[in-house]
């Protein structure tokens, strides 16, 4: 690989903005907050909006679209476009 072309990659803490769940991962992202992990050393944070803490999939809170009734209203609503 060639020296000197590729981005810096270390440490950096993810903080979900919505839950407050950190992870300390490695990334070529930067930024210039930083924040003392739960092992002495400070390192990098980047805040996230959502991550798969916060999530409404990945926590099971998603809400369940009601397919049926909404065909119900467009039919409804439109019963009488282009007919005769």
């Amino acid at each position: 690989m060639k020296a000197g072309i590729h981005p810096n990659y270390g440490p950096v803490v993810f903080r979900d903005l919505a839950s407050g769940e950190k992870y300390l991962t490695h990334s070529t992202a930067s930024s210039g907050k930083t924040i003392e992990w739960e092992d002495g050393n400070t390192y990098p944070v980047i805040d996230v909006e959502i991550s798969a803490a916060s999530h409404p999939f990945y926590t099971g809170k998603q809400r369940i679209m009601d397919s049926a009734g909404r065909v119900e209203r467009f039919n409804q609503r439109f019963k009488g476009f282009g007919g005769k």
